[in-house]
């Protein structure tokens, strides 16, 4: 069985400031998405606040993940023809 840690390709890159970025996002996007992606934490808040909170903010966390994701997953794509390209 194949090891995909070993041998997928990597989704981030160095940058020129020599920050470890995803492909087709900027070092604060990229800290944005992996924030994102980690989830919201509304365990501090009461619940009924929790609960109203959660859905607005699912909402906008959602959209804003999907954005990101996005511009990130063409960047990979365009990345892998690329480099498909080059090998073939």
């Amino acid at each position: 069985m194949t090891d995909h840690r070993i041998s997928a390709p990597r989704r981030y890159f160095v940058d020129a400031r020599g920050d470890r970025v995803l492909i087709g996002l900027s070092l604060e996007e990229t800290t944005e998405f992996e924030t994102l992606d980690g989830g919201v934490d509304l365990g501090e808040i009461g619940p009924t606040i929790a609960a109203t909170a959660a859905h607005t903010c699912a909402a906008a966390h959602d959209t804003r993940w999907l954005e990101l994701y996005s511009k990130h997953d063409q960047a990979w794509k365009a990345w892998i023809a690329q480099t498909r390209a080059r090998l073939a």
